[in-house]
């Protein structure tokens, strides 16, 4: 037998000694058009422990969890809190029993404080009068900040708050509403390096405190730097429980998707071309005359991927927009192979070489209703290949055509005659990549493209923008998982209130902490370095 080392035999006998907090058994979940979400789950989480739950979209984590916090019912099989059954009939019920989630996208009024957001539907009255005590609501909040180590500003308004600082608030709230289990959905998923190791020593902190976390997340570096344990799922089933010392990142990856997967990017060294695409000067302004893009100037050339970060909120999608025709720029100019196309509608920008991975599938990249061939043919049904002079489509080409996307961008589905809203996440994105990709454009901009996707599909996409490097393509890419831009990218730009702060020429050479440093704002560096990105 191999020895334990004795980090690992003394984590062992704690493991031994912690009673099971949260179980179910044989818990499943039949949704009434007879998909089966989750099939007899067995599933169990330490008390003061920090579990790890990783799987494919689609794997039955998110019903799991639901189920645990009371928003969905389940179909068969039950939930055992201190080996007692318990009926979690709704989230107030999941509450009262001791269970918070934070969920991925976060529940809070921007409009209002931070104060007034940890209160809302618990507040403090006066006792004379019976009406909300502000002050008591601040006091409040600034005592559960010190007690549990998340600090957060009590009486700014949220939508003056740093996305890290809206984090903390949504666990304090849980906190304050008596929760001795936390579910945190994908919490580092807009984070920065620096944000994302504060919050896990704040979690640490809140374990040794003797609240239990379950932590869902797509990042399986972050699950061996934080948790305990961690449970894989896949098509609605429990695979397997681990303790995170005795498996390692490949293991876990391949019960995820049920084979072996590469994690390497392949990105052989090329030599950028000519410059096609020229930014000068953007800026803009939004509807309630907050400046959001200041005298954005870049150059993109080909046989490049040119990557951009910044923490969300920072200018990225402004930028994006207005490149791609669907938002004006107050000013400032955009030319393709030296065209001005500046404020162009869509239309026009798409003919003049450019093709767009919007960040949002669902409202923007897709047609949810249409078919998953008329998503694919949505750009060039009018062309000669798929209809007559007459303006009559032809449906054998067309039928032809989608077949051949569908198999070469391996899209998972019945038919290419299904709506594209019956696929899952990272299929859909599969559509649009196909979609865009064969758009014969020498100019992609693509915008967080595999934002919610799991890791066999990541896998794929990775691929597939690195195949279009290589037919020569200039690639613009814009996402949230640093990870990914700084595998992708052969240089980089960051993004800091608008504005570009830095640019790494070879993005091989720079860290993913010293990024977190210009991402908030802590360093900057000079006009004459950020001017490279010109290339003049």
């Amino acid at each position: 037998m191999e020895r334990l080392s004795e980090t690992d035999s003394l984590f062992f006998h704690r493991s031994d000694a912690l009673q099971t907090l949260i179980r179910t058994e044989k818990l499943s979940k039949i949704y009434p058009n007879g998909t089966f979400a989750n099939k007899s789950v067995d599933f169990s989480v330490l008390e003061g422990e920090i579990h790890g739950l990783v799987g494919e979209n689609g794997a039955g984590k998110t019903t799991l969890m639901k189920m645990l916090y009371g928003e969905e019912q389940p179909s068969a099989g039950r939930i055992l809190i201190d080996e007692k059954p318990v009926s979690l009939a709704s989230e107030f019920a999941a509450i009262k029993a001791g269970i918070g989630m934070v969920h991925q996208h976060f529940m809070l009024v921007p409009s209002l404080t931070a104060a007034e957001n940890l209160v809302l539907g618990k507040e403090p009255k006066r006792a004379r009068t019976r009406t909300f005590d502000v002050e008591a609501a601040a006091r409040i909040t600034e005592e559960l900040s010190a007690r549990y180590n998340l600090p957060v500003i009590a009486r700014a308004r949220v939508a003056d708050l740093s996305v890290s600082m809206r984090q903390k608030l949504e666990i304090l709230k849980a906190l304050y509403r008596g929760a001795r289990i936390l579910i945190l959905d994908e919490p580092t998923a807009v984070l920065t390096p620096q944000e994302t190791e504060e919050l896990f020593v704040e979690l640490k902190a809140l374990k040794q405190q003797g609240k239990t976390i379950i932590f869902i997340s797509h990042k399986l570096k972050e699950i061996f730097q934080l948790c305990d344990r961690v449970t894989v799922m896949r098509d609605g089933r429990l695979i397997a429980s681990h303790r995170v010392a005795d498996v390692d990142i490949h293991q876990i990856s391949n019960e995820m998707v049920g084979r072996e997967v590469r994690f390497e990017i392949t990105r052989p060294s090329m030599a950028p071309g000519e410059r096609v695409l020229d930014v000068r000067g953007l800026a803009f302004v939004d509807d309630f005359a907050i400046p959001k893009l200041k005298n954005v100037s870049f150059s993109l050339r080909k046989n490049e991927i040119l990557g951009v970060v910044g923490v969300d909120g920072n200018g990225q999608s402004e930028l994006v927009e207005i490149i791609t025709g669907t938002q004006k720029a107050l000013a400032g100019t955009v030319r393709v192979h030296g065209v001005d196309i500046t404020n162009r509608p869509p239309s026009v920008i798409r003919r003049s070489g450019i093709a767009h991975i919007a960040e949002d599938r669902m409202t923007v990249g897709t047609a949810l209703p249409a078919s998953i061939e008329q998503n694919l043919l949505a750009d060039r049904y009018w062309s000669r290949q798929f209809s007559t002079k007459g303006g009559f489509l032809k449906r054998r080409e067309m039928s032809a055509y989608s077949g051949t996307l569908v198999r070469e961008y391996d899209i998972r589905c019945n038919s290419a005659h299904q709506p594209v809203a019956s696929l899952s996440g990272g299929n859909m994105q599969k559509v649009v990549i196909a979609r865009e990709f064969t758009a014969n454009a020498s100019i992609l901009i693509i915008a967080q493209p595999t934002r919610g996707v799991d890791i066999g599909a990541i896998e794929y996409i990775h691929s597939k923008i690195m195949e279009m490097r290589s037919a020569g393509k200039a690639i613009l890419l814009v996402s949230s998982d640093l990870q990914e831009v700084m595998g992708l990218s052969d240089s980089l730009v960051v993004m800091h209130q608008g504005e570009i702060v830095a640019y790494f020429p070879d993005a091989s050479r720079v860290t993913d902490k010293e990024l977190g440093l210009y991402m908030l704002g802590l360093k900057r560096q000079s006009e004459d370095e950020i001017r490279k990105v010109l290339h003049e």
